[in-house]
């Protein structure tokens, strides 16, 4: 049985204005006790942000949110940004 080559997706960079992340007002949070890696998030982040083990790249997050809404678990909360 032969392995399929995954599909090449988008990865974030840094743009011209420097990392994504640095204008988020709210931010993601895993409950690791609540998550059972189903990566439903990591499907719906229009980023590509969200890792297979589950790690959100906080440097690109945006902080919009659709992971959490997704989560079929509410495993995810939005936190405000701390400054």
């Amino acid at each position: 049985m032969t392995t399929r080559a995954r599909l090449a997706i988008s990865r974030p960079t840094s743009g011209a204005c420097g990392k994504t992340g640095s204008w988020r007002v709210f931010r993601p949070v895993i409950d690791r006790e609540k998550c059972n890696s189903c990566g439903i998030c990591a499907m719906f982040c229009p980023d590509g942000v969200i890792s297979e083990d589950i790690q959100i790249d906080l440097d690109f997050c945006k902080g919009c949110g659709i992971c959490a809404n997704e989560c079929p678990k509410k495993a995810i909360s939005m936190e405000r940004e701390e400054k």
